[in-house]
């Protein structure tokens, strides 16, 4: 009975924990991308995550404006951790951080309104498993 009653309160501990833990590893992942969106840019505030494992790719769709310079920010719990590409809605290839040293940002400047896809994957030789978090931050043209 007692042994019964450790269990289920182990149990109970593990359940109720286990979502702060995690939030607040999220908030730290969240508060690491804001650190890449600092003055002159405005964060959009709106993180897009994906939990990933292995092969899996986090697809993201967002739509950028003429007239704004914007930085895609790919954050993950390690360094260069994440491998993000940029395609058109053709799905011809703007971009890949891949071909720049797994940066953790892009800075790009919008010629006209493109609807765009973000992909995400892990980068295979850091980790099996990891949160992949992208955000956006825009500054308009004007801000040198």
């Amino acid at each position: 009975m007692k042994k019964a009653l450790s269990t289920i309160l182990l149990l109970a501990i593990t359940l109720f924990a286990t979502p702060v833990i995690l939030n607040s590893q999220e908030d730290a992942l969240f508060n690491a991308c804001l650190d890449q969106l600092k003055s002159p840019f405005i964060a959009s505030g709106q993180p897009n995550k994906a939990f990933l494992t292995g092969t899996e790719v986090a697809e993201f769709h967002t739509t950028f404006f003429t007239g704004s310079i914007y930085r895609i920010a790919a954050c993950s719990h390690q360094a260069n951790n994440i491998i993000f590409s940029v395609y058109d809605k053709n799905r011809n290839l703007l971009f890949t951080n891949e071909n720049h040293e797994l940066a953790s940002y892009w800075d790009f400047k919008a010629e006209g309104s493109i609807e765009c896809v973000i992909e995400a994957r892990l980068n295979s030789n850091k980790t099996t498993s990891a949160i992949a978090m992208l955000m956006i931050g825009f500054k308009s043209s004007e801000d040198k």
